[in-house]
């Protein structure tokens, strides 16, 4: 290059342009696309006919009662709040999809045609859509049985044979922020030691007004603020409040379980005297509340105090809630839906099976239940059950291994002594037995997968017990909806709702 200032000497005149080949005219005509000339698309004609968000808008806008929500708008000064209208249906597609962040809500009403769809082009920002799901939580859980009762009308739903079981759901709440009663009480006292002295140690500091300039000085440099003092005082007095809190919680759970341990003892001490002493039961329920102190182990947390550690089906330990089922073997649409604070599924056999019931109107001719519902109770239920409502119930009086079959019954008539878990024990080893309970798995099982997998419900969002089992029943409510949807899909809920 002239100049010098090139690695080589070249003389311009000398450098070649490469020739632009000139346009090839082609026979094949080509779809129109003027970018330049793109208009606002209507939402309508780009989401498919028979989309699952459609079935979602004519489901809310034509078969849900959204009264109890609609009832709680009263006040008519402020800012005009979004349609509830709006908010269900993006809250519905959500978890029916597996979308329940309200961020991630939020950015699909942006970037997701179905959302968009649903939401006619508004886009309400994550805080709304988190403060409607806080303020209509019991009216959402609600919802719940709207669907199942469409399921009944549209014949999916028969009733004939049911399975119930549990599952662990994590909560949004961290073991690791957990803490043992022992470990409660050794760091409320060493927090209260601590305490009386930043209090003395403040207390000597205001003590003399000349000599604080010097003794702050001395103890916080020449740089430090006098403020350091109370607010570290501030920060454990707080955190004692919160041991105090977690303690006094563990301690009413402590004296509630002896309450009702002792009542009935005594309950069934009086039932073999043949007495019925009402008084007396009641004061050995309160003298067992008064002395009863919690165990060592015994555990709070912090982030959420209701969930309790509990082992899920992998063996791991985690803080959850003890999420219950009922389903129907038509359809696998589910009846029931609960969660409990207690790992021991066996309490919930006649309230998840009532609560069926009513949902329903139904009582189920045949529930299938695996081992963890067997205890003495529960079997004089079951008994009682089948005299008054009709309901057969088969369940499991031992735990089985993967590979391992079922025993024939013997042979014989049945011991009049044979206990009622013999007697259960005898009924599953019949040849109708053995046939009806090896159903439960292929009921119930499924449907917990689907809604861990595809809904990725294997972790709760929303904190407390009630927020656990408003949000464990929008996910039963979202696995009824798929059912139904793939069985009628939108066309069919016109019929449904004749």
């Amino acid at each position: 290059m002239s100049g010098g200032d090139g690695l080589f000497e070249v003389d311009p005149a000398s450098v070649v342009k490469p020739e632009i080949a000139p346009t090839v005219a082609v026979k094949k005509t080509f779809r129109a696309f003027v970018p330049d000339q793109m208009l606002p698309p209507s939402l309508d004609e780009w989401l498919p006919e028979g989309h699952l968000a459609r079935f979602v808008a004519e489901l809310v806008d034509e078969v849900l009662d959204l009264g109890p929500t609609l009832a709680s708008y009263t006040e008519k000064r402020g800012f005009p709040p979004y349609d509830p209208r709006l908010m269900v249906r993006l809250l519905i597609y959500g978890y029916t999809t597996g979308v329940r962040s309200s961020r991630a809500i939020e950015r699909k009403c942006t970037d997701d045609v179905a959302f968009r769809y649903l939401a006619a082009g508004a886009g309400p920002d994550y805080r709304s859509i988190s403060r409607f799901r806080a303020r209509h939580l019991d009216a959402l859980a609600g919802i719940f049985t709207q669907p199942l009762r469409l399921a009944q009308r549209l014949g999916m739903v028969k009733m004939g044979r049911v399975a119930l079981d549990g599952t662990k759901l994590q909560a949004n709440a961290s073991k690791h922020k957990a803490m043992s009663y022992n470990r409660l009480v050794e760091k409320e006292e060493g927090l209260e030691a601590e305490i009386a002295g930043l209090e003395a140690a403040a207390a000597g500091l205001l003590a003399d007004a000349e000599a604080l300039d010097a003794a702050e000085d001395e103890r916080f440099g020449p740089d430090g603020k006098d403020t350091d003092l109370p607010a570290e005082l501030d920060r454990r007095e707080k955190r004692l409040a919160r041991l105090q809190t977690a303690r006094a919680q563990i301690e009413a759970e402590a004296a509630e379980k002896a309450r009702k341990h002792a009542e009935d003892k005594e309950r069934r001490r009086q039932k073999r005297a043949g007495t019925d002493e009402p008084e007396a039961v009641a004061e050995a329920g309160d003298l067992a509340a008064e002395t009863a102190r919690p165990k060592d182990k015994a555990q709070a947390n912090f982030t959420d105090p209701e969930p309790r550690i509990m082992k899920n089906g992998a063996g791991a330990f985690i803080q959850a809630y003890n999420a219950q089922a009922v389903v129907d073997d038509a359809h696998q649409i589910i009846t029931a839906a609960d969660v409990m604070t207690n790992p021991a599924d066996a309490l919930n056999y006649t309230g998840m099976l009532d609560q069926s019931a009513a949902n329903t109107g139904i009582h189920a001719r045949q529930a299938l239940l695996d081992a963890g519902y067997c205890s003495e109770a529960n079997l004089q239920a079951a008994a009682e059950r089948k005299e008054e409502h009709g309901t057969d119930t088969f369940m499991a009086t031992g735990r089985l291994s993967h590979d391992e079959r079922v025993s024939p019954a013997p042979r014989g008539r049945i011991p009049a002594d044979a206990t009622a878990r013999e007697r259960m024990a005898r009924k599953l080893h019949t040849k109708p037995g053995r046939a009806a309970y090896a159903q439960r798995k292929a009921i119930v099982e499924p449907v917990f997968g689907q809604i861990m997998t595809c809904q990725d419900g294997r972790r709760l969002l929303l904190r407390g017990e009630a927020g656990a089992r408003a949000e464990w029943r929008l996910l039963a409510a979202r696995h009824n909806l798929r059912k139904i949807f793939g069985q009628v899909g939108t066309p069919g809920l016109t019929a449904a709702r004749a």
